[in-house]
C-alpha cells in the first residue's frame, strides 16, 4: 500500500513539474489595446483622446472661388480694399474683371467636462492664395481667424464679436459691405456670458475697437476700425483711400448684448461704446510731422452703436427655410454698421462716384465731429430639396455728416466750393459728403454630397455718391484728369464657388 501511494505522489509531482515548465514557456499576456472611443457629448465628429477625458474634433475645408467684377473674396470692385479701389477705375490696365481665391482651413475643437462646466479651446486657421483685381498671383498668406478659450461663462481670444447677430456667410459667397459682421476675420475680445434660463443669455464683452488703425495709417486691420480724419492734413479723403489721424489704442470697446435662442430661431439686441479720439492738430502735409505734440489735440471723443435683429427657422411652415433681419445705428462708430471704407467707382466717359466712411472729422482747433451711420439688411433662404437651396439677400447703409462736419469739409458752402477740405476733388458744384450704398444678391447652391458645395452668387451694388454734380479730378491710374460728372454708380458681380467641408 505504501508503495502504491509513493508511486502516485511521485507521478503527481512529476506532472506538476512538466506543466510548470510548459507554463513558463508561454508568452506574457499583453495589456488590452486602448482603442479610440466616440465622444457623444458634443455632437458628431468628437472622440476621446486616448488616456484622457478630453474630447477632440478636427475639421477642415477647401474652397475654390472665382469672381467676376469682385476681388478679395467677394468684395465688389471699387469698394473698400486697395485692389478693389484700383479696379474701380474701370479701365483696361487698372481693372482685372476676373479674380480667384483658393483657401484651405483647419479647425481644432477641444472640450473637457469640469466641475464648473465645459472647458473648451478652439482654433481655426489655414492657408490662402488669391489674385484680386489689379494684383499679381502668388500672394500666398497664412491666416488665423479664431483662437479662443471658453470656461465657466468666459470667452477670451480671437472671437466673433458679441455685437454681431446675423452673418451672411451661410447665405451667399459675396463679402458684403452693408453688414459689419466680424465673423470672416474675427477680433480680440474677452467676454462673460450669463445663462438666465429658457434660452436667454446676457453678455458683457471687451473687444478690439481699432488697435490696428492708430496713427496716420491708411486702411485698418481691426474689424471695427478707428477712423478719425484730420481734415487739416492734405488729401485725407483720397481717391479710393482714407488716411486716419487717431489717438493710440487705450482701452477696448465695451459691448453689452441680450439674446434669446429657441427652436423658432433667435433674436438679440446689443449696444457698444467706441473710442473715436483723435491724434494731434496739424496743418498741411500728408503725414504726421515730427514734434507736433505742442500743437495740442481735440478732447477725447466717444461713439456708440445700437443693433437689433433676429432669424426665424422653418418660415411659412417650410422645413429648413430661414428669414432674418438686422438693423444698426451708430454715432462715431461706423465699423459697427458697415465694413465699407473708401469707395471709388468710375463709369463710362468722364463719370465717377465716391464715398468715404469715418468715425469723425476735425480741423485744427476744433472738436471731433462724430459721423452718423445706419443700415438695415435682410435675407431669406429656401430649401428646394436636400440637394438644392437658394437665398436672396439685400442691405442698405447711409453715412451722414452733420452741419458742423459738412462745414469743415465744405468751407465755401455747398455750391461753388473750389476745393473741399481734405478731399481729392476740386471745383465741385455740390459739396455734400453724405452718401449711401445698397445691394441685392442671390445665391443658388447644389449639394451633390452633404460635404460638397457648388454654387453661384450674383450681386448688384449701387453707390449713391457723395458730392453729386461735377468736379475736377487729377489723373488717376489710366484715367485722365479733367472735369468729371460725379454721379451714382453700379457694379454687377458674379461669384462661383466649390467647397469641400469635413466636420465643420
Amino acid at each position: 500500500m505504501r508503495t502504491v501511494k509513493s508511486l502516485l505522489l511521485g507521478s503527481a509531482a512529476g506532472l506538476a513539474a512538466v506543466v510548470g515548465a510548459q507554463a513558463a514557456d508561454l508568452p506574457v499576456k499583453a495589456k488590452p489595446v486602448e482603442y479610440v472611443k466616440v465622444c457623444s457629448l458634443y455632437g458628431a465628429g468628437f472622440w476621446y483622446v486616448p488616456g484622457t477625458d478630453t474630447c477632440l474634433k478636427i475639421g477642415s475645408y477647401v474652397r475654390v472661388q472665382t469672381e467676376w467684377n469682385a476681388g478679395a473674396g467677394g468684395v465688389p470692385i471699387g469698394f473698400e480694399s486697395a485692389d478693389a479701389a484700383a479696379a474701380g477705375r474701370m479701365d483696361r490696365t487698372d481693372t482685372s474683371q476676373l479674380g480667384f481665391r483658393t483657401r484651405a482651413g483647419i479647425t481644432v475643437d477641444l472640450r473637457t467636462q469640469t466641475e464648473y462646466g465645459t472647458l473648451r479651446s478652439y482654433l481655426e486657421g489655414g492657408f490662402q492664395t488669391q489674385t484680386n483685381n489689379g494684383s499679381a498671383p502668388g500672394n500666398d498668406v497664412v491666416y488665423f481667424d479664431r483662437g479662443f478659450i471658453q470656461f465657466a461663462g468666459l470667452t477670451a481670444g480671437r472671437i466673433r464679436s458679441f455685437f454681431d447677430i446675423n452673418s451672411f456667410a451661410p447665405y451667399g459667397y459675396a463679402n458684403v459691405r452693408f453688414s459689419a459682421d466680424s465673423g470672416a476675420l474675427g477680433l480680440w475680445g474677452i467676454a462673460y456670458t450669463a445663462q438666465l434660463g429658457n434660452g436667454i443669455s446676457a453678455t458683457l464683452s471687451f473687444e478690439d475697437g481699432g488697435s490696428g488703425a492708430q496713427g496716420n495709417n491708411i486702411g485698418q486691420s481691426s474689424a471695427r476700425g478707428h477712423q478719425t480724419i484730420n481734415l487739416s492734413m492734405a488729401s485725407q479723403l483720397g481717391l479710393g483711400t482714407t488716411s486716419f489721424d487717431n489717438e493710440g489704442w487705450k482701452f477696448p470697446d465695451v459691448i453689452g448684448a441680450l439674446r434669446i435662442d429657441q427652436a423658432w430661431g433667435y433674436a438679440q439686441i446689443a449696444a457698444a461704446v467706441h473710442d473715436a479720439s483723435a491724434g494731434y492738430y496739424q496743418t498741411g502735409g500728408t503725414a504726421l510731422a515730427a514734434g507736433i505734440q505742442n500743437n495740442g489735440h481735440p478732447n477725447d471723443a466717444f461713439g456708440y452703436a445700437l443693433t437689433a435683429g433676429f432669424t426665424l427657422n422653418d418660415v411659412f411652415g417650410l422645413r429648413g427655410d430661414q428669414f432674418g433681419v438686422q438693423a444698426a445705428y451708430a454715432v462715431g462708430a461706423a465699423g459697427y454698421v458697415t465694413k465699407q471704407g473708401a469707395s471709388q467707382i468710375y463709369g463710362s466717359g468722364n463719370s465717377a462716384g465716391f464715398g468715404w466712411t469715418t468715425d469723425g472729422v476735425f480741423v485744427t482747433g476744433s472738436a471731433v465731429e462724430l459721423t452718423t451711420t445706419w443700415g438695415i439688411n435682410a435675407f431669406y433662404q429656401h430649401i428646394w430639396s436636400p440637394r438644392w437651396k437658394s437665398s436672396i439677400y439685400a442691405g442698405y447703409n447711409e453715412v451722414d455728416y452733420d452741419s458742423t462736419a459738412t462745414a469743415m469739409i465744405c468751407p465755401g458752402g455747398a455750391a461753388g466750393t473750389a476745393a473741399p477740405t481734405g478731399t481729392a476733388l476740386t471745383g465741385v458744384t455740390n459739396c455734400s459728403p453724405n452718401w449711401s450704398l445698397w445691394a441685392v444678391g442671390s445665391r443658388t447652391q447644389w449639394n451633390p454630397h452633404p460635404d460638397l458645395d457648388i454654387g453661384v452668387d450674383v450681386m448688384w451694388d449701387h453707390l449713391n455718391t457723395a458730392f453729386g454734380g461735377t468736379a475736377t479730378l487729377a489723373a488717376n491710374g489710366a484715367r485722365p484728369g479733367g472735369t468729371y460728372t460725379i454721379a451714382d454708380q453700379d457694379v454687377l458681380s458674379v461669384m462661383f464657388r466649390i467647397q469641400r467641408n469635413f466636420l465643420p
